[in-house]
């Protein structure tokens, strides 16, 4: 049997694969697309698992409608990265007029269309513009002003980082009114996770960090944080996912508002950044 193996300095993911579909060297990245024996079909992005069939809406839910709820009416959405089309796709379940994804490597989203199809038709819809660029850059340039801005981006690399740093996150303060971002494993990816929440705590009056699992990203744990505003009333949160007849695999009301319980040993993670 074949195996795909991902390590993370002394651990390490392993899934068997049926065969390798995709195997392509970006600008920007190397792309493989698998297929994977009890997972579907898997992207990986210069070693690294992006998402699998069975278990992206884990992430992609938690992404998205911990920030879309929490906005009162979320008409104007940015998404930085996500060119697999899986946040997209979670973002028009809120019916708004406008969605924007900014993708540095276009290669990602025409492969991800061909071979992987998440996002379910999403980049055709009329409501969705997607631009070919560096997110930094496009938000460094705009005039433009969002309601919710979004950054589903890879593991940090060369051109990825510059969406995790201050100066990034500067910009999207001025242009949102509530700004979500993934931030890695603070139990795997401790040191990326700190860096995170000290950007935050320099740019953003208030923020929070919030967890879920996704089984295929590094020892399952997974982190988020949003900045800005945050909604953590059941009440509101389940009136909101009702009125917006919201279809999940994951996501609830109830996970909603408890994902923001942290353990201590995060909490003295963010007390120390």
């Amino acid at each position: 049997m074949e195996w795909f193996v991902e390590d993370y300095n002394g651990s390490a993911l392993k899934i068997a694969v049926k065969k390798k579909i995709v195997e392509k060297f970006s600008k920007f990245q190397k792309i493989e697309i698998y297929e994977t024996v009890s997972f579907g079909k898997m992207l990986v992005l210069d070693g690294k698992v992006q998402l699998t069939e069975k278990d992206e809406a884990f992430y992609h839910e938690m992404l998205v409608h911990v920030p879309l709820i929490s906005h009162k009416n979320p008409k104007k959405v940015l998404i930085v990265g996500g060119g697999d089309g899986g946040s997209l796709r979670e973002v028009l379940k809120h019916d708004p007029e406008e969605a924007l994804l900014v993708e540095i490597d276009g290669e990602v989203i025409e492969l991800s269309k061909r071979y992987i199809g998440i996002d379910k038709g999403a980049f055709e819809d009329s409501r969705v513009s997607v631009l070919v660029e560096d997110g930094y850059e496009f938000l460094k340039e705009s005039k433009e002003r969002f309601d919710v801005i979004i950054v589903d981006g890879t593991d940090p690399n060369p051109f990825s980082v510059r969406i995790s740093e201050e100066e990034f996150y500067k910009l999207s303060n001025k242009k949102c009114d509530i700004f979500t971002t993934q931030s890695q494993s603070p139990f795997a990816q401790r040191d990326y996770f700190k860096q995170v929440v000290r950007s935050l705590k320099n740019v953003f009056e208030s923020f929070k960090i919030y967890l879920g699992f996704v089984p295929t990203y590094p020892l399952g744990l997974w982190s988020y944080a949003i900045a800005k505003s945050f909604e953590l009333n059941l009440k509101v949160v389940k009136e909101r996912f009702e009125s917006r007849e919201l279809e999940t695999k994951y996501y609830s009301p109830e996970v909603h508002v408890a994902s923001f319980s942290l353990p201590r040993w995060i909490e003295k993670l963010i007390e120390e950044a």
